[in-house]
């Protein structure tokens, strides 16, 4: 169940009726597939709903190196993904020793860009996704996170301190928590909310655009 106190988690004023909630991590692979679904959503839905990006915590705080095992595991995965969605994955990961598996910096970083320009944050998700899956960028380095804010224009010195700031830490734990309050129990998840009326879920977990384009469609025309 939507909690309806944490829609409008950076609004100054009042949020507009309709408003799309995109739950995503942005090293789950389902959601780099779903990536240009939700861009699509985004363009579609933009002048008739407010989208607000929550960041999920697929795997935040992970301390232990990947084991052959979990790269045959991560590995699996992609290769669903890129047949169902046709996405491109760069599997230079796999040759490296030393990675380790920690989602929360990048999801930080999201929510950073949140907190510093809001109309940014869903440029800033589908970059990390590219970098991450598409480029073998290491998006769990602050550097690598500096930089990609930077390309979708905030500078980086803004972008190391707020990251750095333990409210923005903390904020990105309180999106893990709602997340799991309102029962994702998959990524992507996308949630219409209208105010006065019963939330509809566009997706949980991937879909193909073909078959969220009618939900969308009934929903904004509602």
């Amino acid at each position: 169940m939507i909690e309806k106190s944490r829609l409008s988690y950076l609004q100054k004023g009042c949020i507009m009726k309709k408003t799309l909630l995109n739950f995503a991590d942005l090293m789950c692979s389902w959601c780099w597939g779903f990536s240009p679904v939700m861009e699509k959503i985004h363009a579609k839905a933009k002048d008739k709903a407010e989208l607000q990006i929550f960041v999920g915590g697929l795997r935040p705080f992970t301390e232990h190196v990947m084991t052959d095992q979990d790269k045959s595991y991560v590995r699996n995965h992609w290769d669903h993904v890129a047949e169902a969605s046709g996405q491109p994955f760069d599997y230079a990961l796999f040759d490296r020793g030393d990675f380790t598996y920690d989602t929360e910096p990048a999801c930080r970083a999201v929510v950073t860009l949140r907190r510093i320009e809001p109309d940014l944050a869903p440029k800033m998700l589908a970059r990390l996704h590219k970098a991450f899956y598409a480029e073998n960028q290491d998006t769990t380095d602050t550097n690598v996170l500096a930089d990609l804010a930077h390309e979708v224009g905030v500078p980086r010195g803004d972008f190391q301190i707020a990251f750095e700031d333990d409210a923005t830490k903390q904020e990105t734990l309180a999106d893990f928590q709602y997340a799991q309050r309102s029962q994702v129990t998959g990524f992507p998840t996308v949630i219409g909310v209208t105010e006065g009326a019963q939330s509809i879920a566009l997706t949980l977990g991937f879909r193909a655009w073909e078959g969220v384009e009618p939900t969308l469609d009934d929903w904004l025309s509602a």
